[in-house]
């Protein structure tokens, strides 16, 4: 992509993202989870139900992510909104320890209440904290609609 056609990411942007992953991830373990251990599985307070929870719920999602940054620069959710995880010193794709730092970067940003997530909506960069962590930006084209407005 050119630079002088992006633009960074913004919070709503990276927020419908999130809904579209959130939503595809649900769709896919959930039938796996209910499949080994019922409709009891949603109405436990426990963390991690067993090996096969532990899979499902916390590696499958981690390793998926980190694979999607790593060859499509983009999880499926920023991908329908025309967004990329990039290097925010070069715009090159992210390297395998930044993807990880990002990652486990989400779980530092959730900590105080999710202020490192809403910190996008104020940061000149639109960098939530688990971007500062790894050292990435979220980027998308400008004028990404299916066609420039134009008048007569």
């Amino acid at each position: 992509m050119n630079t002088q056609q992006l633009e960074y990411a913004g919070f709503w942007t990276r927020t419908g993202a999130a809904l579209i992953d959130g939503i595809l991830l649900l769709l896919i373990t959930a039938p796996l989870l209910i499949s080994i251990y019922g409709w009891e599985y949603f109405e436990t307070e426990d963390m991690v139900l067993g090996p096969a929870d532990f899979l499902i719920s916390w590696v499958l999602p981690a390793f998926a992510t980190v694979l999607f940054w790593l060859y499509k620069r983009a999880t499926p959710g920023k991908m329908a909104v025309a967004a990329q995880v990039v290097d925010a010193r070069t715009g090159a794709t992210i390297t395998v320890g930044q993807a990880m730092l990002r990652y486990l970067g989400y779980f530092i940003a959730m900590l105080p209440l999710g202020l490192g997530i809403f910190w996008v909506g104020f940061d000149r960069r639109k960098q939530g904290w688990h971007d500062k962590i790894a050292g990435t930006v979220v980027v998308k084209r400008t004028n990404t609609g299916p066609e420039p407005v134009r008048f007569n």
